[in-house]
């Protein structure tokens, strides 16, 4: 998918570069270049200048002043991709000798990240040949490491971003099964598929509640990463599957219907995290769980009044059949906690409205019950710029989906606080694990992107969760 070969020193057949200046480096270098580009290129955000030097192109880009590594990955990825018709396919000189090895990395990573497209293309124009990073503090091996954890970032965040843009018809149960699968023989992972009646065998009734108005068959998806490190870490991924969401027999209006193609986007996230993890080889184990599914309208889908038995016995009654992905999440956080043993665990879910309206595309929302789990989630927020914001977890709001005739409602019937109503009662279903986060993200998976007029997938998660990963690990 991506081919990058980084170099630290130039070869002969340079014929463009690029180089990125905050305000002040440009104040020190602007000397070297010709005197008459003061008063037009200051080195502002996102402001660029194109020079000829005898047989080549030099690109200078403004970082502005004193951004951070997020807002100069951001940079490059805006440059790469607005200047991705006037880029040539050819060994490219990245010149940045005044950055420190992460900020260089942060470049990179954007300039990879500008060249992704809808519909995506297996053979990009930009750097596709080779991308040459001549700079001299990088010793080979390292800039060997530095091409490997790029590629696997682009590569997990182009599938997160790439079956989340779909349409639905692209995207059924057999087609991201055929994926995963592929996945799975890749990078040898473990992979087992629950179908509707082995997961009716297992008892995941919450799942299949969700399903049985379906014409597409469950796949209740398990894919299992192991590291060769003994002792290893594992950590536990949920990620909300419906393929498509209607709101079942709570149908949905039909303005912005066609954008219910995204409610997978915390399966997206998951998928694009493990492949990434599992091509850099991080030194932990995974484990992820994919209830997939769609939410669909028919005879036998399930009705506002149904009383389901989820997997882990509790019983759910149904008030709102469009409240499903906490439906399919109860099962998965359960079996996965009943299952297998992890030091951590994490869902994540393009869940609720109420996050949206409440954060808008700033953040995601989360909830935790582990104050270590609290400060590295939000530590990888702030660094990678997919932030989380936290929200409680009182024991109070219990009482708004405590039911009459089960354990549980779906849903509160108050007409706020829905993402916190949605957190409490999936965490009803970690079975007390002691480490657990659930990141709503239905505001920031899907909306304004530079490569769509629409809105399109913006890969929110994937460099949060390998962040997080790396530290953990």
């Amino acid at each position: 998918m991506i081919q990058i070969n980084l170099r630290n020193k130039p070869t002969n057949q340079i014929t463009q570069k690029l180089s990125f200046f905050t305000e002040k480096n440009w104040k020190t270098e602007k000397q070297n270049f010709a005197e008459n580009l003061s008063g037009i290129f200051s080195a502002r955000k996102d402001e660029t200048f194109i020079l000829l030097e005898e047989n080549t192109v030099h690109f200078l880009i403004g970082l502005g002043n004193e951004p951070k590594n997020f807002e100069m990955q951001a940079c490059a990825e805006k440059f790469s991709y607005q200047f991705r018709k006037k880029l040539k396919a050819q060994p490219t000189l990245l010149s940045c000798e005044n950055l420190n090895d992460d900020e260089i990395e942060s470049l990179a990573r954007g300039l990879y990240l500008g060249t992704y497209e809808y519909p995506f293309k297996e053979e990009h124009p930009l750097f596709q040949p080779e991308f040459e990073l001549v700079i001299g503090s990088f010793e080979p091996e390292n800039l060997e490491r530095l091409a490997l954890k790029i590629s696997a970032l682009c590569e997990g965040q182009f599938a997160c971003m790439e079956w989340l843009n779909k349409p639905q018809n692209f995207k059924r149960v057999p087609q991201i099964s055929d994926f995963l699968e592929d996945v799975a023989e890749k990078y040898n992972l473990k992979r087992t598929v629950f179908n509707r009646a082995k997961s009716e065998e297992v008892g995941l009734g919450a799942f299949l509640s969700v399903n049985q108005g379906s014409s597409q068959e469950a796949a209740f998806t398990i894919l299992e990463y192991q590291c060769d490190k003994q002792e290893a870490k594992t950590v536990g991924l949920v990620g909300k599957c419906v393929l498509f969401d209607t709101g079942g027999i709570s149908i949905k209006g039909s303005e912005n219907l066609h954008y219910m193609k995204s409610d997978m986007g915390g399966a997206t996230a998951v998928i694009g995290t493990l492949i990434a993890a599992a091509k850099n080889k991080l030194p932990l184990n995974l484990v992820v769980i994919l209830p997939i599914t769609d939410n669909a309208v028919s005879n036998t889908a399930y009705i506002p009044s149904d009383v389901i038995k989820a997997y882990n016995g509790k019983t759910i009654e149904v008030l709102n059949t469009d409240a499903e992905g906490r439906m399919t999440l109860a099962d998965g956080l359960s079996y996965l906690s009943k299952n297998y043993k992890s030091d951590a665990l994490i869902d994540l879910a393009t869940l609720t409205g109420s996050s949206v309206r409440m954060f808008g595309s700033t953040c995601g929302a989360y909830f935790s019950n582990n104050e270590n789990l609290k400060k590295s989630l939000e530590k990888s927020g702030y660094k990678t710029n997919q932030r989380v914001w936290n929200l409680p977890l009182w024991d109070i709001w219990k009482d708004d989906f405590t039911s009459d005739v089960a354990d549980f409602k779906n849903i509160s019937s108050k007409p706020f606080g829905d993402c916190i109503v949605a957190g409490k009662f999936l965490e009803q279903f970690i079975e007390g694990h002691p480490n657990w986060a659930h990141l709503d993200i239905a505001g920031v998976a899907f909306g304004n992107v530079q490569y769509m007029k629409e809105k399109g997938a913006t890969g929110y998660g994937v460099q949060l969760l390998l962040d997080f990963l790396e530290d953990f690990a």
